[in-house]
């Protein structure tokens, strides 16, 4: 079909914002029970409740709990590994689960097979499913008692998590341990039936990992001022006949050592840890008795990532001792690894990011897995034949691909020669190009964390904008997880300098090569990546961009760093920023809050009321700088929205928002979406 020339930013697209909103999120904690798979799975549409999978052998998967059911826990207020099961045993109905349920937060128990007159185990008949019982208390203290990343120890009788306890009304007032809570429910309403197997010595600590035999335990801990991507430990415990810990002892890690993941080896004596110790997380094989580590497969490739989220698996044992890794530099893809001879086979197709998901049944692997033209999928691997295949979340195109983007994946040179990494987006579409000699208006994409990455994966949200003539270009600034501990050590000290101008090199450099118009550049994102958003606006790096799309933002530090964040992160800003008190002048000076004065350029502001990471006070302190200044902007706060959002409706509104800023300030005739009314308050 010929080509309509018509303005960029104009197209139309099948590509619209219900339709964002529809395939907003992806499954997450991945996990075998038996020879059964299963996993949660976003529901937008369903108020953003996270669902439980199961896929049973040679059935389509199936949802095992309705709405309102919510499989997903505050922990750490990102949340954590949120459920866990065994197999179904000799006299019982299926297996059995343990989940944590988001409302109340108590860790729940289901038999999915058994009947509903059960005991408080939902041990039943044959029949009709059991409903969830609970099986810990509800605390009416402070954020009270959560539970995640749990393993099920049928023998024991019980199920291990990590507890995470409020002993008080603020963010800080928080303990950790690790916990052991009975199967028959006797804990519901007993907090004393809950048994602690470790003290609570470390600030952070992850789930308990058993040694095939269950005779030895492994867990990683860390303690402020640090974050997991700067140092940890490896503990390591003996497991007594009634279960209890005894003999806890550090064998790896430290201050400068960032240990992502430790598990047991196939051999039951050893322990495999993703260490940074050479600058990459490379496997180690550790002996738990001297702390000996030997590395695997030196390569400068990370074979971990940053421990957002407690129960993320970037390597998986196989019984016959090869490891499953995810491996590479900025994306990962999927190896199995021969520790006794260092070689390392990727498991083919097309598929070019893998998330930290991995799980093992049998002989096979399975991730959650995607590629720059697809969603992701569950995949599994035979190591016996090397055939990987799609068994379930199966990418079906939403749109015509046609209309989809082609990533690039490009090295810009930032100040000082430094390498940044991104992934560029351009326009797309199948019968539509721009006018001659116009060029394309670009939004660059700021991820959050800040010690995170983008993957480059189909992303329907940015073929929104692609696919109507805006391209994208998304920024792996000097700070991100990917490329080693020297690129993510650069932003100690310099949160605020070194986004803020690798973002604007990467803009700069897109205006100047002639693939964007210079006027026409925008910035965007959200949690950090908000921060960066607002703190380019107030530095000179603000006239590179015409407006700004902040998301949850931090703007400003100081409050951010007493008192109005969340436990995780109260301290992270001693490593991105400086000592609150010694380096006060820091903090003010980067601050957006305190530089509103220099805003001159349209904005949008996006916020959940419900946010407990970045509040919305925050949000609210900068719009009454900004008040009386002459600034279009907009401000759209969401009731029942937290740190992300989930809900369909909302998802809709912010999508179109942001596309209605743009086409004002870009001078963009679009007749498609609401109109968003942008205050000037002179």
């Amino acid at each position: 079909m010929p080509h309509r020339t018509a303005p960029y930013g104009s197209w139309p697209s099948p590509v619209d914002a219900r339709l964002v909103a529809a395939h907003d999120g992806r499954p997450e904690y991945l996990g075998a029970v038996g020879d059964e798979l299963w996993w949660t799975a976003p529901r937008p549409e369903e108020g953003g409740r996270r669902a439980l999978i199961r896929q049973r052998p040679g059935a389509e998967p199936e949802s095992v709990l309705p709405p309102p059911w919510n499989v997903r826990n505050r922990v750490i207020e990102y949340g954590g590994r949120p459920w866990a099961g065994a197999p179904g045993t000799p006299g019982t109905e299926g297996p059995l689960v343990v989940f944590t349920h988001f409302p109340d937060q108590r860790l729940h128990l289901l038999r999915p097979d058994s009947a509903p007159d059960g005991d408080a185990t939902g041990a039943a008949g044959p029949g009709a499913r059991a409903e969830p019982v609970p099986l810990t208390p509800v605390s009416g203290a402070g954020g009270g008692l959560r539970w995640c990343d749990p393993v099920v120890r049928p023998a024991h009788g019980d199920v291990v998590c990590v507890l995470e306890e409020f002993t008080g009304d603020g963010p800080t007032d928080v303990r950790r341990t690790l916990a052991s809570v009975p199967l028959d429910g006797s804990a519901a309403d007993d907090r004393t039936r809950v048994r602690e197997l470790t003290d609570d010595a470390h600030r952070f600590l992850t789930g308990a990992r058993f040694s095939p035999d269950g005779r030895r335990v492994a867990w990683l801990a860390w303690d402020h001022p640090a974050m997991p991507w700067d140092g940890t430990l490896v503990r390591v415990a003996d497991v007594t006949g009634d279960g209890a810990f005894t003999g806890a002892r550090t064998v790896l890690g430290g201050p400068e050592e960032s240990v992502a993941q430790v598990e047991w080896a196939a051999d039951g004596r050893t322990l495999l840890a993703a260490t940074d110790r050479t600058g990459w997380w490379n496997l180690h094989r550790v002996d738990p008795a001297t702390g000996e580590a030997v590395n695997l497969c030196p390569r400068e490739e990370e074979f971990g990532g940053g421990l957002w989220k407690i129960g993320l698996r970037w390597f998986a044992p196989l019984p016959g001792g090869l490891v499953a890794v995810l491996h590479g530099r900025g994306g990962q893809a999927l190896g199995l690894l021969d520790p006794a001879t260092g070689e390392l086979a990727d498991a083919p197709g097309p598929w070019t990011e893998w998330a930290p998901a991995l799980a093992v049944a049998d002989t096979r692997v399975v991730g959650i897995a995607a590629g720059a033209h697809s969603a992701y999928e569950i995949v599994e691997l035979d190591t016996g034949s090397g055939h990987a295949r799609v068994v379930a979340e199966e990418h079906r195109p939403a749109v015509d691909p046609a209309h989809l983007p082609h990533p690039q994946a490009r090295t810009f040179t930032g100040p000082g020669g430094r390498d940044v990494h991104a992934h560029v987006y351009p326009p797309r579409h199948p019968d539509h190009q721009g006018p001659p000699g116009e060029l394309p208006p670009y939004v660059i994409w700021v991820h959050g964390g800040p010690t995170s990455r983008v993957p480059m994966v189909l992303d329907l949200e940015i073929a929104y904008f692609t696919s109507r003539g805006i391209g994208v270009a998304e920024v792996d600034y000097g700070g991100s997880t990917g490329y080693g501990r020297a690129y993510r050590n650069r932003l100690r000290g310099q949160w605020g300098v070194v986004d803020v101008e690798d973002c604007a090199a990467v803009a700069r450099a897109l205006a100047d090569e002639g693939t964007a118009d210079p006027a026409r550049l925008a910035i965007r994102g959200g949690s950090a990546g908000g921060w960066t958003s607002a703190a380019s606006l107030t530095s000179p790096a603000g006239e590179v961009y015409a407006c700004a799309t902040i998301t949850y933002p931090i703007l400003d530090l100081k409050g951010w760093a007493t008192g109005e964040t969340h436990d995780f992160e109260s301290q992270y800003l001693r490593s991105l920023v400086g000592d609150p008190e010694a380096d006060a002048d820091r903090y003010h000076d980067r601050s957006p809050v305190h530089h509103a004065d220099r805003v001159d350029r349209p904005f949008l502001l996006l916020q959940g009321l419900d946010d407990v990471i970045c509040p919305p006070v925050q949000c609210e302190r900068f719009l009454e700088r900004i008040a009386g200044r002459g600034v279009p902007h907009a401000y759209l706060a969401f009731e029942g929205e937290g740190h992300g959002f989930r809900r369909a409706d909302t998802i809709v509104r912010a999508v179109e928002a942001e596309l209605s800023l743009y086409a004002q300030t870009f001078g963009i005739d679009r007749d498609d979406v609401p109109t968003l009314p942008l205050k000037e308050d002179t």
